[in-house]
């Protein structure tokens, strides 16, 4: 299983360039349009944003449609929100869940112009609901910061709480609750406005539910 965390990727482990392609490159340079986006998701991962974006766009113009989805991500992780959610709309009407994941979380964002939280939420419950879909972590965690949150939507800890149960099910036990805390600490612009009281919650939730990091982050914030 080869899962693309829309939301998680951005604090995800390191990998190791050679190893990447090791397992894919030799079949991505013969013009294989999914090796062509594992190697780009698993260099996005790394951190290496050039590299994945190179072969993200190659996936994509060899008819990837989650490659437009990584693309779209790695827009929105450097501001460019406009192109991002032009390239969101696209894998979303080519059917990629990864692309309907990241729509919905540009249509929330104010930075990426009109929010329409209705049409996120249609898209987050879709994918949410096909747990035999990678995409279905991401949807569970983005639909529980969206409750949490209480923006346009009221604000239901009760179902956020169930939202990130969920996506933790599908991950690590306390794993998406460790990272609304983490959210909520940072805060996202356009999104999330950081809220420390939020943020404790939820890293104790994640404690609770046995994520010794969890635990270990919410010690830290608690003495800041």
């Amino acid at each position: 299983m080869k899962p693309l965390y829309l939301l998680l990727i951005l604090f995800s482990s390191l990998v190791c360039a050679e190893e990447i392609g090791g397992q894919y490159l030799k079949q991505a340079e013969a013009g294989d349009s999914r090796a062509q986006y594992y190697l780009a998701e698993t260099y996005y991962s790394s951190g290496d944003d050039k590299q994945a974006e190179a072969w993200a766009e190659k996936a994509a113009k060899n008819g990837d449609v989650d490659a437009m989805a990584l693309l779209s991500q790695i827009k929105f992780k450097h501001g460019d929100l406009a192109q991002a959610k032009g390239l969101a709309q696209q894998a979303t009407v080519a059917g990629s869940s990864p692309g309907a994941v990241m729509l919905a979380r540009l249509l929330v964002n104010t930075g990426a112009g009109q929010t329409d939280y209705p049409q996120a939420l249609t898209l987050l419950h879709k994918v949410a609901g096909n747990t035999e879909d990678d995409a279905a972590v991401d949807a569970q965690l983005l639909l529980g910061l969206i409750y949490a949150n209480g923006v346009e939507v009221a604000q239901d800890d009760v179902q956020a709480a169930q939202w990130f149960k969920q996506s933790s099910t599908l991950s690590r036990t306390g794993y998406a609750e460790y990272w609304a805390g983490q959210v909520f600490h940072q805060g996202e612009a356009g999104f999330i406005t950081p809220n420390k009281q939020k943020a404790l919650y939820w890293l104790n939730l994640s404690c609770s539910e046995g994520f010794d990091t969890g635990c270990e982050e919410f010690d830290t914030l608690s003495g800041e």
